[in-house]
């Protein structure tokens, strides 16, 4: 397909009605006209026809690729959102009902994270000594000094004109106790997850949790219906253009992994986490993600 021709595709606009769990992708669209989130305000706006743009997130691991609109997550919000599962038939209650259990039995990952931030986020994370990028085809090599070389695919979806190889990468290191990824403001209907997102300014906003206590970590939860969690000094925030994830064990047990988690779709399950005999569309390692900016196009109340 030529690419005008890829492009006049994606922008066929969507509308998007709330009949699931979570529902953040209609919640942040009605909730910037003030109306709540039903089913019949979501289709009103389909009627009125409306459109905006929204960016659109690739992730990328070798041949295998995903395209996410909402949100990738690891460590405690994935846990919580894909093994509360076995309490579906408590309703959106199994959500609160998990979080607290896996507050009290908290999990942190080691990791890595390497990332491009957007225009005034550049102090946050290290700075890599040195960065000597080689490419060829459609890969580059991201050689810091003393460390093993990060392999970056030069292209989110096919026909993307974003162009990684000149970015400045810098790089946070684990325990995590969450690293979260949001494209829009609510997460689920009463989780404002990324409260500065926006549809379409180019880049993602990313929220990290590194050590934290578990009465910090309440306290961070409740102020999550209104964003203010994000105020919080054991919360980095920030955005960005670029985002690669170097997932490892949970620290108390080297032998068990964790889950990676987008649009509510498990993306990898790492050993000895729930179902983990099940295939997934990518393997429990490293993971890459651009953003194309207002890459798609939906139905909007405004």
């Amino acid at each position: 397909m030529e690419r005008e021709d890829w492009e006049s595709a994606m922008k066929m606009p969507l509308g998007v009605v709330p009949a699931g769990t979570g529902n953040g992708m209609a919640k942040s669209l009605l909730d910037t006209v003030g109306q709540p989130c039903t089913a019949l305000c979501a289709v009103l706006a389909i009627i009125r026809g409306h459109k905006r743009s929204l960016d659109v997130a690739t992730i990328l691991q070798g041949e295998a690729r995903f395209y996410s609109v909402l949100m990738l997550a690891w460590g405690l919000v994935a846990d919580i959102d894909i093994e509360s599962e076995r309490f579906r038939w408590m309703g959106s209650a199994r959500m609160d009902f998990y979080a607290l259990l896996r507050i009290f039995h908290l999990r942190t990952y080691n990791g890595h994270v390497y990332f491009v931030p957007a225009p005034g986020y550049e102090a946050f994370g290290d700075k890599l000594r040195r960065q000597n990028v080689e490419c060829s085809g459609d890969f580059c090599t991201l050689g810091p000094n003393n460390e093993l070389p990060i392999k970056i695919q030069q292209h989110g979806y096919r026909q993307s004109i974003v162009n990684l190889q000149n970015l400045k990468w810098r790089k946070i290191d684990g325990p995590f106790v969450s690293v979260w990824l949001h494209n829009v403001p609510w997460g689920s209907e009463d989780t404002m997850a990324a409260p500065d997102a926006k549809f379409a300014d180019g880049y993602l906003d990313l929220i990290i949790m590194r050590t934290c206590s578990k009465l910090s970590l309440l306290a961070l939860m409740i102020e999550l219906n209104n964003g203010n969690h994000v105020k919080s000094p054991d919360v980095l925030y920030l955005k960005v253009k670029a985002f690669i994830l170097e997932p490892g064990s949970q620290t108390a047990d080297p032998s068990k992994e964790g889950i990676i988690d987008s649009d509510g779709e498990v993306l990898a399950r790492g050993k000895g986490t729930y179902k983990c005999k099940q295939k997934t569309l990518m393997t429990y390692d490293r993971l890459q993600i651009t953003v194309d900016q207002g890459l798609a196009t939906l139905f909007s109340p405004i």
